[in-house]
């Protein structure tokens, strides 16, 4: 199915990968060397509302007025997009008053935007070659159009006070791509697999802090929808980013800097990887690198299917979804939630008629964002529950309720799940 190997040649002179030389504009150099530590300058720093009052508080109890470079910062809503408490609201209107303080124009405010991983991609205000710096750790969506984000977490305070953190410029480990996913297969299918085969050694090797770049012939079959869902899937096993080696049709690169590896890359590792070898998967509840077959877990009861978050929210997903879903009813005792990525998505699947698929399943279409992913804010799960979700991650309590079961699938695993009532094979409920 696979094999990895070392890279133990010496690289090609200059050569440089992608991510390098991302981090090499950034610092104003011609090169930059895997383990070197740098002070790069992103173009663009993006905050998510969860940290935006922390951070001010933090950043005025050290006497800053002001933050350095406000035109490179984006201020995001979507975790609290419908206020669910009186401290939400409150939250909301200090975002509100600290954007104004801290004259940050770009705030993508309740409605203004959607999901800050994919709104940004939709929209192209990330764009190909691009760097830039995040607080959340999903930013590593932005790889599939050949941009590179590095998520700084709380650290973000220093970049706003000073434009720049020092940060090691990472390895890459390259995974080249052959063959076609089977019918039934995602591309959410193929990270739960990947994260699992670097989580349990499979390939021994390192991914702490690499670069995860993806490049071969696989990579022509897979669109940008696909291109996020690889990204986003193998994000939580603790890689610094992940990487397309080139952006698919349809995204401009007009005027975009130099975004491809050199030939003679020096890549740690290589990976060569078969999309025709790849099942339905799951990730099994306490991480996305608990990837099972489908096939061993069909038939365990659900109360709660989600399609969306930064995981699986593109127009794309949903229409995947949607041709399952069609004439078909939600199972009794589920309750199936549809999270459009961003209002565009949102407007056109209505526009088109998709929409009033999933309600007439019986499905609920929630306000573009984070959906339940976001701590449980909207369509939590009680004790003893499972869900099935195309969320970033299924740490215990990340819906709601600790005791509660979560597993993870693509937008068709999700669908064919919500359907049937159990977990279920897609490849078994396809509309011939």
């Amino acid at each position: 199915m696979e094999k990895a190997e070392q890279n133990v040649s010496p690289p090609t002179v200059r050569a440089m990968t992608a991510a390098q030389k991302m981090f090499a504009r950034a610092c104003n150099r011609d090169w930059v060397t895997p383990g070197e530590v740098v002070y790069p300058n992103p173009e663009m720093l993006i905050i998510h509302d969860g940290f935006v009052e922390t951070a001010y508080k933090e950043l005025s109890g050290l006497g800053y007025g002001q933050i350095t470079s406000p035109e490179k910062v984006v201020f995001v809503t979507d975790h609290e997009v419908s206020y669910s408490t009186p401290r939400a609201v409150e939250r909301g209107r200090n975002i509100r008053s600290i954007a104004n303080a801290w004259h940050v124009e770009r705030f993508f405010d309740v409605g203004r935007g959607g999901q800050g991983h994919i709104f940004p991609i939709e929209s192209g205000l990330v764009r190909p070659g691009m760097f830039l710096m995040c607080y959340d750790m999903h930013c590593t969506n932005f790889g599939a159009v050949g941009a590179l984000a590095m998520a700084v977490g709380p650290e973000v305070t220093s970049v706003l006070a000073t434009g720049t953190i020092w940060t090691e410029v990472p390895h890459t480990v390259s995974i080249r791509l052959k063959g076609q996913l089977p019918k039934g297969s995602h591309a959410r299918d193929v990270g739960f697999m990947l994260a699992h085969g670097f989580a349990s050694g499979r390939w021994n090797l390192k991914h702490d802090y690499r670069v995860i770049e993806f490049g071969g012939p696989g990579l022509a079959k897979l669109e940008l929808a696909a291109r996020v869902a690889l990204c986003n899937s193998v994000t939580e096993m603790g890689v610094a980013n992940v990487l397309f080696n080139g952006p698919p049709p349809g995204i401009n690169i007009d005027g975009a800097p130099d975004f491809l590896s050199d030939p003679g890359a020096p890549y740690e590792a290589t990976i060569d990887f078969d999309l025709s070898s790849v099942q339905p998967q799951l990730a099994l509840p306490g991480g996305p690198d608990r990837a099972a077959n489908v096939v061993d877990h069909v038939g365990r009861s659900i109360n709660h299917a989600v399609i969306g978050s930064c995981g699986s929210g593109m127009y794309q997903d949903f229409v995947d979804a949607a041709n399952m879903m069609r004439g078909r009813r939600v199972a009794d005792g589920v309750r199936m939630f549809v999270v459009p990525g961003t209002p565009a998505t949102a407007k056109r699947l209505a526009d088109e008629g998709i929409a009033q698929v999933f309600m007439d399943a019986g499905a609920m279409i929630l306000p573009s964002g984070c959906g339940p992913c976001a701590g449980g804010n909207m369509g939590p799960l009680g004790p003893g529950e499972v869900s099935i979700a195309t969320a970033a991650t299924n740490h215990s309590g990340r819906f709601g309720a600790k005791e509660a079961e979560i597993y993870l699938g693509s937008p068709i695993t999700v669908a064919a799940s919500a359907l049937s009532g159990s977990l279920a094979d897609p490849r078994k409920s396809i509309h011939q």
